[in-house]
């Protein structure tokens, strides 16, 4: 049985992941395009500084792109292919779909992380054990991104309806949320954009990596809390696919 789902997982890694990369490799630059057009901007305009924030906010957004990326494909196997029916039928289990689903979005996002990450070591300030912190906030804020990602998927009956749900995600996490400057520059706006960006959980993944980036000071206890609290939202959301996502439509 567990060789089986192996062998499940894989094949839907290669179906999603390998092959369309090999045809068309223009599917990796599309995955940099966001992430970079951002950094870009803050290296013509930004302060002096900026780069950096630039840098951090790549990673975020790279894994968190892999959630809007799999809410497209699962919506687009689900209503267009009938991928999903076949699924249904067959013996795969909606939790090695899912994983392998997941997974072969991450694949996508290895490329843009690899970029990213060799920008972290030349422009950062590794506090210690800088990599490890980072390493293990991006897997947490994939596996918050997929159980989002698959639970909308579920819900949604057309592909045309994930370009009206997406921007707004988008603008929920990646824009209100201090991922490509600091969280300073929110109170001098509104302290209300303060307390509306610690309810995104991209803000906890943020500090996270700025911290350990060295980009601001991060304290034992405000690292705990961070992690703890991207704990709970990818274990909510998680547990939330796993109960109330349809994977059957009746």
């Amino acid at each position: 049985m567990r060789e089986h789902k192996l062998r499940s997982i894989a094949a839907i890694i290669s179906m999603n992941a390998f092959l369309p990369m090999r045809r068309q490799p223009l599917f990796l630059i599309n995955t940099l395009a966001s992430p970079f057009s951002f950094l870009f901007f803050l290296a013509v305009v930004g302060r002096p500084g900026a780069l950096i924030y630039g840098v951090a906010g790549g990673l975020v957004l790279t894994v968190l792109s892999v959630g809007s990326s799999l809410q497209s494909d699962l919506t687009h196997y689900k209503a267009d292919l009938k991928y999903q029916e076949m699924a249904v039928a067959s013996p795969v289990k909606a939790s090695t779909y899912v994983t392998g689903m997941a997974l072969s979005e991450f694949v996508f996002a290895i490329p843009g992380m690899a970029v990213f990450a060799v920008l972290s070591v030349i422009y950062g300030h590794y506090i210690f054990l800088g990599g490890l912190v980072i390493f293990a906030t991006l897997i947490l804020l994939w596996v918050f991104a997929s159980a989002l990602g698959f639970t909308l998927a579920t819900y949604l009956a057309d592909v045309r309806e994930t370009f009206m749900i997406s921007p707004l995600i988008s603008i929920f996490l990646s824009v209100v949320p201090p991922v490509y400057y600091p969280l300073e520059s929110l109170a001098r706006i509104s302290p209300y954009l303060v307390w509306l960006a610690y309810a995104a959980p991209t803000t906890w993944a943020a500090q996270l990596v700025q911290g350990a980036l060295g980009i601001i000071p991060l304290s034992l206890f405000q690292g705990l809390e961070d992690a703890g609290v991207l704990l709970a939202a990818a274990a909510i959301l998680f547990f939330i696919a796993a109960t109330k996502a349809k994977w059957r439509e009746t």
